[in-house]
């Protein structure tokens, strides 16, 4: 196999990579395992697949609290006290309950039908494009970043920032779109460092976003963005212009066990506020 940091070829049970040091390069002889595995999450599938699983659920169990009013991304939307305990983000949950393990749960909930089908749509759309581009392991990063960034600006733009036209911060979010606009910023960066026509469809899609965003109220602009620069600055980090690493997959692995233990704790420590 090739060690997971310099890409040199090394045994699988070898101490250690003679070209760069690093110790237990096969990482104990599991390193050909993980690595066929991270060569293809199905990362479009697995996202699409949880995040509509995650929202009947918490469809489901809203019961008699399911909304459907405000605005039409609101039709069949989970009650917010369901959302709120299967790991919402936002200034509420995370300055007011100290709940700040929802930055990474709260890209996996959706407030209503369209709201989680104009997520997934993007998510089915650019998921191929983008693994083909950064590589599976990447990919998964890119959107962990990306989300996390996304509700951490959105959640401190909440609690501390006034509130300006078209640019209010989130007391109570949720959405994939955070994680997607990573997506988006990690196009964008890529574009930028190798091609133009790349560069160009991340464009037209900010242009698509940005109006959007401005039209429909209740939209949070502010984990836009922020999943924007996070997707951008962990694409940069990540040097789509190299090839993808056995580290990668270890660190997406990584990213998707915290998400899985961040809704776990957020159920866990949430069932004391459901009545």
């Amino acid at each position: 196999m090739v060690c997971p940091s310099c890409g040199s070829l090394v045994g699988v049970r070898d101490e250690k990579c003679y070209q760069c040091g690093r110790a237990n390069p096969g990482l104990w002889g599991f390193g050909p395992v993980i690595r066929r595995l991270g060569t293809d999450f199905g990362f479009r599938e697995l996202v699409v697949g949880a995040c509509v699983t995650m929202w009947v659920v918490t469809l489901l169990l809203s019961g008699g609290g399911v909304g459907g009013g405000g605005n039409f991304l609101s039709l069949l939307s989970p009650s917010s006290q369901v959302l709120f305990v299967f790991g919402a983000s936002g200034a509420l949950p995370v300055f007011a309950y100290g709940r700040w393990w929802t930055l990474l749960s709260a890209g996996w909930l959706h407030a209503g039908l369209l709201h989680v089908a104009m997520n997934m749509y993007w998510v089915w759309q650019m998921g191929p494009a983008i693994t083909e581009l950064f590589g599976s392991s990447r990919t998964v990063i890119i959107y962990t970043v990306g989300g996390v960034v996304g509700f951490t600006l959105s959640s401190v733009a909440g609690a501390y920032f006034p509130r300006l036209p078209f640019l209010s911060g989130g007391g109570f979010t949720v959405g994939a779109s955070a994680p997607v606009f990573g997506l988006i910023g990690a196009l964008y960066h890529y574009g930028r460092k190798g091609s133009s026509i790349v560069k160009q469809t991340a464009i037209s899609i900010i242009v698509q976003a940005a109006l959007f965003g401005l039209i429909v109220q209740g939209i949070d602009n502010y984990a836009h963005i922020g999943g924007f620069a996070g997707g951008y600055l962990a694409s940069a980090f990540l040097n789509p212009m190299s090839r993808e690493r056995g580290d990668h997959t270890i660190i997406a692995f990584g990213c998707l066990v915290a998400t899985a233990i961040s809704i776990i704790v957020s159920i866990v420590t949430g069932l004391r506020f459901l009545k």
